[in-house]
């Protein structure tokens, strides 16, 4: 008993005495979270930047040359012999621009009409109100958007219009269906007993209730538009074939891919690495939200 005492005791601090295992074995998923927050960093640093400061950049003129000239410097010439760089530069601020303009217009105009109908005691104003939505629904986004661009003027306010227009029944009716269910609380109809004025009503109450919903619609919005914009540009509809636009570049260089391939792959990769970016983006906001 005695001579196993001493062995007993020698043990104790050799364990206390152990290495400590690195932090990063320790918490592996702090370590995949940093690596996800540096990947969406870089997926919507590189084309946003390019996209909101490449206009302004200060870039030598070059001289046009013959189209998809394989001996031009890097990245090559366009469809036009002009450099493909130039048009990268300049070709993300009407996409970025155009998309977020259009999803501000239609949440503007969206959320006061769900608002409305929802928080109305009338049933007319409701069915009034929502129906014409309905009818939009029923067409196809693009289909809805070729139509309204071949009777309207091809022009970039025009193609906000008719982004926002495409959006717009969906908002007013994700608004309408989250202000309804805060609408039958039994606090809304405390405030209506107590003679508590609409606005107070369902602006002071109903409307901040749905905040959240409204901020998680507005991220999938925002990535939707650039959906559009991109597809209308892609199209030929807002955007003309001179424009400087990543979407026209892919569809006017993809002529010459296999003489200068530069110009379809970098705009092809920079709205792929948008579209990626914005929905890692805001599905990192959501999972936060919905953990928090």
């Amino acid at each position: 008993m005695t001579s196993g005492g001493p062995e007993h005791r020698h043990t104790r601090p050799r364990d206390r005495c152990k290495t400590p295992e690195p932090r990063e074995s320790r918490n592996p998923g702090r370590t995949r979270l940093h690596l996800a927050r540096i990947a969406v960093a870089v997926l919507l640093a590189l084309p946003l930047g390019i996209a909101l400061v490449g206009p302004f950049l200060p870039v030598a003129e070059r001289d046009r040359t013959q189209p998809f000239d394989p001996a031009a410097p890097w990245p090559g010439t366009d469809y036009l012999g002009s450099s493909v760089l130039d048009g990268i530069l300049d070709g993300g601020w009407g996409i970025v621009v155009t998309a977020a303009a259009a999803t501000a217009l239609a949440f503007l105009v969206g959320v006061p009409i769900g608002l409305a109908a929802a928080a109305t005691r009338h049933r007319w104003l409701d069915e009034l109100l929502m129906r014409p939505f309905d009818l939009l629904l029923a067409l196809p986004s693009l289909l809805l958007m070729l139509l309204l661009a071949s009777i309207a003027p091809p022009t970039a306010w025009m193609l906000v219009l008719i982004v926002a227009l495409v959006n717009l029944p969906d908002i007013a009716r994700i608004v309408r269906a989250a202000a309804l269910e805060v609408a039958h609380r039994p606090a809304v109809e405390a405030m209506w007993l107590q003679g508590e004025s609409w606005w107070r009503t369902s602006i002071g109450y109903i409307a901040r209730s749905i905040l959240p919903t409204v901020a998680a619609d507005a991220g999938v919005r925002l990535v939707g538009a650039f959906y559009l914009v991109a597809a209308a540009s892609f199209l030929g509809v807002g955007a003309g074939p001179e424009a400087s636009d990543w979407a026209v570049m892919v569809d006017l260089n993809r002529g010459g891919i296999f003489l200068s391939p530069w110009g379809v792959v970098l705009p092809a990769a920079l709205l792929v690495a948008l579209s990626v970016g914005l929905n890692l983006l805001f599905d990192r906001l959501l999972t936060r939200k919905a953990t928090a």
